[in-house]
C-alpha cells in the first residue's frame, strides 16, 4: 500500500487530463517521472492503468477504478485539512454551496449576505445546477451544503431541513385561452404543449408527477435548464409551463395562474453527516429562524 499514497495526485491528474505531459505540467514534475511512476503502479497492481489513445492516453478499466478512488481519497484529505485549519479559526474558511438556478435570485444571496455580516472572512463558492447533479456532487463531497426541492426522502447519508415554500403556477402567454382564468386544474392541460426543464430538475419531476396524477403524460415541445428561458419560450407561444411563481410582476407577455388545488414545493437545505466547523456554523444560521427570502417564497405552513 505504501506506493499508492504518494501517487493519488498523479492518478487524479491523469484522470483529468488523459495526457502524460499535461499531467506532469499540472503536478510540476518532469514527464519521464510521470511515465516511470505509472509503469511502477501498473506493475504493482498487475495490469496496465493506461493505454495510448491518439496523442494522449486513456485509462483502462482498472485505471478508472483506481483514479476514481484517488479523487475520493483526495477529497477526504482536503476536508480533513480544512477541518484542522477551521478548528484553529472557525471565522475563516470556505463554504461550497450548491443550489437551483431560481434560488440565486434571493434565497442564497440573503443567507450568504447575512452570514458574512457575522463572519466577514468566510469565503463562498457557488455552484448552480440541476437537483440531480447537486445531489451527486453533495454525496461525493464536492459540495458542502445544498439548497433545492424536493428534499431527499429516506436517504441515510443526507439530512434535509425545510426553510420555505414556493407555489407552482401555470404560466401561459397572455393570448392563451386560459389566460383570464382565476384557477386551472392540471387535468385541463392534457391537450397542451409543454415547455419545461430537463430531466433531473425538481420542477420537471413535479410536473411529470402532477400530470401523471391527472391521467396524462405531458406533450413536451422544448426543454431547458433555466426557468427564465422556459418563461421566455412561453411568451412566444411555444407551450405552457408549470413554474414557481415569480413573486413580483412576471415577465411581460405571460400570465401566471394558480392551480386548483394549489401546489407548493418545499425549499430546504440539505447536508451530509460530516460538516467542517464553518459549514456547521452556516447550516445552523440558515435553519435558525424564519426569514424573508423574497416575494416568491411563503413561510412554511402558510399560503
Amino acid at each position: 500500500m505504501d506506493e499508492w499514497a504518494p501517487n493519488l495526485e498523479l492518478l487524479a491528474a491523469i484522470r483529468e487530463t488523459e495526457h502524460v505531459t499535461r499531467a506532469a505540467e499540472l503536478l510540476g514534475v518532469p514527464q519521464p517521472t510521470v511515465s516511470r511512476r505509472l509503469a511502477a503502479l501498473s506493475k504493482a497492481v498487475g495490469t496496465p492503468l493506461v493505454v495510448p489513445h491518439g496523442r494522449g492516453v486513456r485509462l483502462t478499466r482498472a485505471g478508472h477504478t483506481l483514479a476514481d478512488a484517488a479523487v475520493r481519497a483526495l477529497a477526504v484529505m482536503a476536508t480533513g485539512i480544512r477541518e484542522v485549519r477551521e478548528e484553529i479559526d472557525p471565522g475563516t474558511g470556505r463554504i461550497v454551496l450548491g443550489f437551483l438556478h431560481l434560488l440565486g435570485r434571493s434565497l442564497v444571496p440573503t443567507l450568504v449576505g447575512g452570514f458574512r455580516e457575522r463572519y466577514p472572512r468566510v469565503r463562498f463558492s457557488l455552484i448552480q445546477d440541476s437537483r440531480q447533479v447537486i445531489l451527486r456532487r453533495l454525496r461525493e463531497g464536492e459540495i458542502d451544503l445544498a439548497f433545492f426541492a424536493p428534499l431527499p426522502a429516506d436517504d441515510p447519508d443526507l439530512t434535509g431541513t425545510p426553510l420555505a415554500r414556493q407555489e407552482l403556477m401555470l404560466t401561459v402567454p397572455v393570448t392563451h385561452r386560459l389566460a383570464r382564468r382565476r384557477r386551472v386544474r392540471v387535468a385541463e392541460l392534457a391537450d397542451e404543449d409543454f415547455v419545461t426543464l430537463e430531466q433531473g430538475y425538481g420542477v420537471r419531476q413535479i410536473t411529470d408527477d402532477l400530470c401523471a396524477a391527472a391521467g396524462f403524460k405531458p406533450r413536451i415541445t422544448f426543454e431547458g435548464q433555466e426557468a427564465e428561458t422556459v418563461r421566455g419560450l412561453v411568451t412566444t407561444g411555444l407551450g405552457v409551463a408549470l413554474l414557481p411563481g415569480y413573486g413580483i410582476a412576471p415577465l411581460q407577455g405571460v400570465v401566471e395562474i394558480p392551480l386548483s388545488p394549489a401546489v407548493f414545493r418545499t425549499i430546504g437545505v440539505v447536508r451530509p453527516a460530516q460538516l467542517t466547523p464553518v459549514v456547521r456554523a452556516f447550516h445552523e444560521y440558515a435553519v435558525s429562524q424564519p426569514r424573508d427570502f423574497g416575494p416568491e417564497f411563503s413561510p412554511l405552513g402558510g399560503c
